[in-house]
């Protein structure tokens, strides 16, 4: 499912669950065990907020970044996709870090239910939810390559 280069199996990775109003952010350290969530920004403009991932990516040494895929559950793509394509391609000609794609299908529905089952109230979990998806497709990345 990847458009763009290998991502590196060693030094922090980024993971991002694309929304239309937020973007939730994970991190996983350079041994790329265990994805944390880490902020959710609020979405202005493109070269904005591609400005603040990429200053975060320096920040944090990431070496890779993983976005979630929205597809359809039939596997097909819809216009979600077609957008975070288009965020990918215009993030990549800004930096040289190396985007790939995951499947997302159901993750914010997954983290909806963990937070549900912890009694996170409403309010909690609008705050969480974002950055909690982008936790969930990370490591569901990790996870698949080893």
């Amino acid at each position: 499912m990847t458009d763009f280069p290998d991502i590196p199996t060693t030094g922090a990775l980024f993971g991002l669950d694309l929304g239309t109003k937020t973007i939730g952010i994970a991190v996983a350290d350079g041994t790329q065990m265990i994805a944390s969530p880490l902020e959710t920004i609020f979405r202005k403009k493109f070269k904005g907020d591609a400005a603040k991932l990429i200053t975060m990516c320096e920040v944090n040494k990431v070496v890779g970044i993983v976005l979630g895929l929205p597809m359809n559950m039939d596997g097909s793509e819809g216009p979600r996709c077609q957008a975070t394509r288009a965020f990918a391609r215009n993030m990549a000609e800004l930096t040289d870090i190396p985007i790939t794609f995951w499947d997302e299908r159901l993750s914010t529905a997954a983290v909806e239910r963990t937070l549900i089952a912890a009694d996170a109230s409403r309010a909690r979990r609008a705050q969480v939810v974002d950055k909690m998806a982008a936790a969930y497709i990370l490591q569901g990345f990790l996870d698949s390559r080893r």
